[in-house]
């Protein structure tokens, strides 16, 4: 099912009004952390690239929004990802079939991810999630 773009900013605009509590991105981060360990650990194997562990931080807490979208979609929890979901989404064209498959979880990454590298992390890992979902 695809996460329309109302959902994104629905979930965007909780966020904004959120992110003047000191503690809310770390929820946010440690309960992915918690609920997602092995897209977690995949998001921490490319914190050179990234920019490092301050980057992996960052984009996790962006991976915590994607799936809190796909959530409000579906009614649901997005499944634990493992290795292998991971790794059967992987390939060349991340952007653009997460493009085709959910335009407005494209359309959050682009306008929210400046870092190339850590865009081509969140393609993979939305890709995952509408995969198990």
């Amino acid at each position: 099912m695809r996460v329309r773009k109302e959902v994104i900013a629905e979930v965007v605009a909780e966020a904004s009004a959120k992110m003047s509590d000191p503690n809310y991105s770390a929820v946010m981060v440690g309960g992915f952390v918690q609920s997602q360990n092995p897209t977690a650990q995949y998001i921490s194997a490319h914190a050179d690239e990234m920019g490092g562990a301050e980057q992996v931080v960052n984009a996790i807490f962006h991976a915590a929004l994607i799936a809190l979208g796909y959530q409000r979609a579906n009614n649901r929890s997005v499944p634990q990802m493992s290795y292998e979901d991971l790794d059967h989404v992987a390939g060349d064209d991340v952007a653009e079939r997460l493009e085709s498959l959910q335009p407005s979880v494209c359309e959050y990454i682009n306008s929210n991810v400046e870092r190339a590298e850590m865009r081509t992390v969140l393609y993979l890992v939305a890709l995952a999630m509408d995969w198990v979902s």
